[in-house]
């Protein structure tokens, strides 16, 4: 990006000065882990928790028959109906089917979402420490041959992986670059590079 017009200059330099060591005080050790844990607590429990509620709602009710009801089959749901034209952008990468492209999605909420979207998709009530439960259906989704899919897999991960990150972060880079258009453009540039 420094080759490029938009970032053409001198570098700015980078000076930041470190505080002198000292050995952490347990009184400051428990304030600063009940501050991060809190932190993650309230996370957990606000956006992550609301938006299970929200993936739940939407992929347990939808259209059958011409009413609006809980549904029997996952793909006359709310959640398929919003995530089957988006699956189109998906298909050069190999995941352009509707329940990769909403764990895409609910992966902006929080990247632990994307997890917690295919095992809803996929019926899975526990898991086991290898995921056999999960991946076995969904590897047989992504394509007729293991070749295939363990390609599609690993596009999957890769590209969300590199993707615009969670709102929460995405909320730090408004906060530290003080502009939409920097914000717009860091966000754009990571998921053009995901893709």
């Amino acid at each position: 990006l420094k080759k490029t017009k938009l970032f053409a200059g001198d570098p700015a330099p980078f000076v930041m000065e470190l505080p002198a060591y000292h050995m952490p005080t347990l009184s400051n050790l428990l304030r600063s882990t009940w501050e991060r844990g809190w932190s993650f607590i309230k996370k957990a429990g606000t956006v992550i928790l609301l938006s299970a509620i929200v993936l739940w709602f939407l992929q347990f009710f939808g259209v059958e028959n011409g009413a609006f009801c809980p549904v029997t089959d996952p793909s006359n749901s709310l959640l398929s109906y919003i995530g089957r034209p988006l699956s189109y952008l998906f298909i050069p990468l190999g995941f352009g089917f509707w329940q990769a492209t909403v764990a895409v999605i609910t992966g902006l909420i929080a990247k632990e979402n994307i997890v917690a979207t295919i095992g809803v998709l996929y019926g899975v009530a526990e898991v086991s420490e290898n995921g056999v439960e999960i991946w076995g259906d969904f590897k047989g989704a992504l394509g007729p041959t293991a070749s295939i899919a363990a390609l599609a897999a690993f596009s999957f991960l890769v590209f969300n992986l590199l993707c615009a990150p969670c709102f929460a972060a995405m909320g730090a880079i408004r906060r530290e670059m003080n502009s939409f258009k920097w914000t717009a453009f860091a966000i754009g540039y990571q998921c053009t590079f995901a893709y």
